[in-house]
């Protein structure tokens, strides 16, 4: 997308006939793997102010580092302004500023254009799916004290979800201020909640049994000829990644072996991206700019992870006891 600045040539995007392209698919299965985890998470702590402590330290540090070098190291290094009026303008500040709390109002610096396409001047296209993210703790923490983490409400967000997918999504109700949130929580509602259900019934004999995988397969490769996929990508893909990923068959990879670089591998490797393809003077092929822009990614989240988001981690609470003395506080 970055490099070509269309999507028509992507490889999903050609076998489902332009329905969905890799990048939503990897967005898709993040929200499934989150829902199942992060359930598990307020279950497993039990106490709703230290398991949203754990979530924002999770999700913050992280974003306000790149954020910061994204608006004052990357965008003066990109930019055509002198230095001095770069730093003279609003608009970095907004960034960091409104971008922390999940405002996406400024996603643009001034004076800078990594390439010459309809992406050129978007700084992290990425960083839409993190609010989205953080109102489904909220709503796992809200159901969490009202006891209603259950399958029967597991199954009524899926179709939500799903409703909110099909029907673009509610577009006739986004248009209130109140309702505005359907917009983005309600499109990736299914897949979030679709890995919430699989939690739920992870002790169920046919939860991860071959034959719903079988089945699930064959529903993920009807959904291309209905023209569904994305629709239908939330019960049958969801369902095939955890179910692969739980699978005791499957080789055990150390990917946590120099820490946990997911997180910093996503919200950094768009502005890679960028900057790979802005070096390379605006064109270069994209698996040229695909393993140039890995390698500094990896370099940043490696750097992120154990210089910020490690050390961030240390300061959640572990117990009551420290629960009681934030109160307290």
């Amino acid at each position: 997308m970055i490099a070509q600045g269309t999507e028509a040539n992507e490889p999903l995007n050609l076998l489902t006939g332009n329905q969905c392209i890799l990048g939503l698919v990897a967005v898709f299965i993040f929200f499934a793997v989150s829902g199942f985890l992060i359930t598990q998470s307020f279950e497993q702590t039990q106490a709703p102010l230290r398991y949203l402590l754990k979530r924002c330290l999770r999700i913050f540090p992280g974003l306000i580092l790149v954020l910061v070098l994204t608006a004052f190291v990357l965008g003066p290094i990109v930019t055509t302004l002198p230095l001095t009026d770069y730093l003279h303008r609003p608009e970095p500040y907004f960034y960091v500023l409104r971008n922390a709390y999940f405002s996406l109002k400024v996603h643009e610096l001034p004076g800078v254009m990594f390439v010459d396409n309809p992406v050129g001047l978007e700084v992290n296209g990425a960083l839409w799916s993190l609010g989205c993210e953080f109102q489904m703790y909220i709503m796992v923490m809200l159901l969490g004290i009202c006891r209603l983490i259950n399958v029967p409400v597991c199954i009524l967000l899926l179709a939500l979800g799903m409703a909110c997918i099909q029907y673009e999504p509610l577009s006739f109700l986004t248009q209130y201020d109140a309702l505005s949130f359907l917009g983005g929580w309600g499109w990736t509602l299914s897949f979030f909640a679709m890995g919430m259900l699989i939690y739920k019934l992870r002790d169920w004999r046919y939860t991860f049994d071959g034959r719903v995988a079988i089945v699930a397969v064959i529903g993920l490769i009807a959904s291309i000829p209905l023209q569904q996929f994305i629709l239908l990508f939330a019960p049958f893909g969801c369902y095939l990644a955890i179910y692969i990923a739980r699978h005791p068959r499957i080789p055990f990879i150390p990917a946590a072996k120099f820490g946990d670089l997911s997180y910093g591998l996503y919200i950094f490797g768009w502005p890679s991206e960028q900057l790979v393809i802005w070096l390379m003077g605006g064109h270069a092929a994209w698996w040229q700019v695909f393993i140039d822009a890995t390698l500094v990614a990896s370099v940043l989240a490696f750097l992120s992870w154990h210089l910020v988001e490690k050390r961030a981690l240390r300061l959640k609470p572990r117990s009551r006891h420290l629960q009681a003395e934030i109160l307290a506080s």
